[in-house]
């Protein structure tokens, strides 16, 4: 290759230096050219929806600035063309400030290359059912969950037919489901559930045959549930608890047992018994049929629900005897207030590694505290043993838990010193109301928010607290506030 020359009696040394001015000036301008930069609909659309915006304290839309790339605000995916596919902002429930308060603008139907709007948990995002969804024709996923949307779901949302996954769980939206929902035949997720809904269920809905999840929970749905699940062969959550639904549960449920794996009917007004088929499904791991109406023994088949990790049957009028299981580890068990003599506490549950929350509240249990010796302590968050007839003393199993939340016990014999109870700092209930227990109350029971040791023998000045006088009553010499005060010698 031949060397350019440069030396300084070469024209081309007084050339060189113009040229690499040039360059240097053209360069960033055909950079900024060809560099990705968002559309100017997208980019206008997307400060149309913070125009609408009207508290951010946490500042999830700072980086929306005019004059920058869309592209790399926060929330913001561009996948074609540089086009924005995806606009997503999650508040934090449990942190301070994340939310954001306004409305959704119709300025987010100019981006017409969205697919994706996840505008979940911002609490307050208010007013009517987001109509520009019909005007974004590339739109799959819409996820507007945990806000204050309200009135109805219109009609028209049947022509949303693209949509492969619609969930506005967590608002108030009112009126009956729109029958029109039935076209939506692409879903493979639907969530209303936590809204203001009322009347029956379509059974449109059973043209939903690609369904992994149905979730219609929390809302104030009546009537009975339709029988039209054997066209869900991908069911694998089915939540439709604290609604107002009666008669039986549903025969055709037992065609789910090869993929289901979360079922909740809890809270409503179901009948009958407890289906024979539930003990075929052997990959359920949550079952919830609290607070219903439904009667007779729990079916032998449940020793088949060897996965099970949740299981709630609590407050229904369920008979003995209660089935042997075989369950590997179970985290969350409550069978309290129906009417079951279990005598003691099950093995398969003190066994379990994993448990953290026991409720077994009025459940003919009679045995000695000391005899309930559990595998594992560590995890217990939530204990109720209410309304049996324990005897003994608590303190040895509860001082080794290190993250206990409640400890319910009213209601048995338990005798023991309050004064040795060590207090986890994680613990914000506990009720020992109608035992045997005797000595003082210690300064770190009384700071526990939600307290209750009346009808017990405890004597001595009562600690600062804040519970109210119904916490202490029925002893044998407490005194001081919220008591009456205590005598000076």
């Amino acid at each position: 290759m031949r060397t350019l020359s440069l030396s300084p009696r070469s024209p081309r040394c007084h050339i060189f230096p113009l040229l690499l001015i040039i360059l240097t000036t053209l360069t960033p301008l055909c950079m900024k050219v060809t560099s990705a930069a968002c559309h100017v609909d997208d980019d206008s659309g997307l400060l149309g929806f913070k125009s609408g915006i009207t508290a951010d304290p946490s500042g999830m839309l700072a980086s929306w600035k005019r004059s920058t790339d869309c592209c790399a605000w926060a929330g913001i995916i561009c996948r074609v063309d540089n086009r924005v596919t995806s606009l997503s902002l999650y508040g934090q429930p449990d942190t301070p400030n994340s939310f954001v308060t306004g409305t959704i603008s119709p300025a987010l139907s100019r981006l017409t290359y969205l697919d994706g709007l996840y505008l979940q948990n911002l609490q307050n995002i208010s007013g009517p059912f987001p109509d520009i969804l019909f005007g974004l024709p590339n739109i799959l996923y819409v996820y507007i969950d945990n806000n204050k949307l309200s009135g109805p779901i219109p009609e028209t949302i049947g022509n949303l037919t693209r949509l492969g996954a619609l969930s506005l769980s967590g608002n108030r939206f009112t009126g009956s489901i729109p029958s029109s929902i039935s076209k939506l035949t692409q879903l493979t997720q639907l969530n209303l559930g936590g809204n203001l809904l009322t009347g029956s269920v379509p059974t449109g809905i059973q043209n939903l045959k690609s369904l992994t999840l149905l979730a219609l929970d929390r809302n104030q749905l009546s009537g009975a549930v339709p029988n039209f699940f054997g066209t869900f062969s991908n069911l694998r959550t089915l939540a439709l608890s604290h609604n107002k639904f009666t008669g039986e549960i549903p025969n055709s449920i037992s065609t789910l047992y090869p993929t289901l794996s979360y079922l909740e009917l809890g809270n409503n007004l179901f009948t009958g018994k407890i289906p024979d088929f539930l003990g075929k499904f052997k990959k359920l791991d949550t079952l919830d049929l609290s607070h219903n109406k439904l009667s007779g023994t729990v079916p032998t088949t449940f020793a088949n629900l060897t996965k099970i990790f949740n299981l709630d049957l609590s407050h229904n009028k369920l008979v003995d005897p209660f089935p042997q299981l075989y369950v590997k580890g179970i985290e969350s068990l409550d069978l309290s207030y129906n009417n079951f003599h279990l005598k003691t506490i099950p093995q398969w549950v003190t066994t379990s590694p994993i448990i953290f929350s026991l409720k077994l509240a009025k459940c003919g249990i009679k045995m000695k505290f000391e005899d309930f010796k559990p595998s594992e302590t560590y995890f217990y968050d939530f204990i109720d043993l209410s309304e049996n007839e324990i005897s003994g003393d608590p303190t040895a199993l509860l001082n080794k838990t290190e993250y206990l939340v409640s400890f319910r016990a009213s209601g048995n014999k338990l005798k023991f010193d309050l004064g040795k109870l060590r207090i986890a700092s994680t613990l914000k209930e506990l009720d020992l109301s109608r035992n045997l227990v005797f000595g003082k109350v210690p300064a770190a029971v009384a700071k526990v928010e939600k307290l209750n040791v009346s009808y017990n023998h405890l004597c001595g000045a009562i600690p600062t607290t804040k519970s109210p006088a119904s916490a202490f009553v029925g002893n044998d010499c407490l005194c001081g506030a919220p008591l009456k005060p205590c005598k000076v010698a």
